[in-house]
This record gives structure tokens, sequence and C-alpha cells, in this order.
């Protein structure tokens, strides 16, 4: 079964520039993954600081693989310093 995801991320003013960068890298290594269907990254129009990304995992078991990549925790790792609050995930069934 199809996983979907919404996923919110906002930085600190002033880190706008890195965040992005790290969230391309993200971006490249995700869209590779044998699991992933969709991964999509979007700046808001009203605050710079915040990107959201809609996904979709072809199962429940390649969104766990992928929260297990390196990439994925390379991302952490750069970015927590630099982010105002956690990342937000919203994991959703399609309605239409």
């Amino acid at each position: 079964m199809k996983v979907y995801l919404t996923a919110l991320v906002k930085c600190k003013p002033g880190n706008t520039d890195e965040l992005k960068d790290y969230l391309n890298q993200l971006v490249a290594a995700s869209t590779k993954e044998e699991a992933c269907l969709q991964y999509e990254l979007y700046q808001s129009t009203d605050d710079d600081t915040q990107f959201i990304f809609h996904e979709t995992w072809a199962s429940q078991e390649g969104l766990d693989v992928h929260n297990q990549q390196p990439h994925i925790k390379k991302f952490v790792a750069q970015a927590s310093p630099i982010l105002d609050g956690g990342v937000t995930i919203y994991k959703t069934d399609r309605v239409a």
C-alpha cells in the first residue's frame, strides 16, 4: 500500500540558502531510492524559511528503508542547528 507524506521544514532566519542546499541534496539522493514514487520540494511564497515536501512511497517498508539511509542521517546532522523547530510530518490517506 502506498504511503503519502507531507513534511514541513522551517529554518531560522538567515539560513534559507544553506537549508535549501541541504534539501536539494536530500531530494537528489531520495529520488534514486527504489520505493520513492514522488519526492517534491516546495518553498513558501509567503515565508522563504518554510519548505514543504510532498512524498509518495511504494510501501511502509520502503519508507522505513528511506528513513535509515545515510543521506537522511547526514541531513539531520547538517540541518539540525539551523532548523526552527523540528520537521513536522503528516502521514495521510489519499481521498481523491
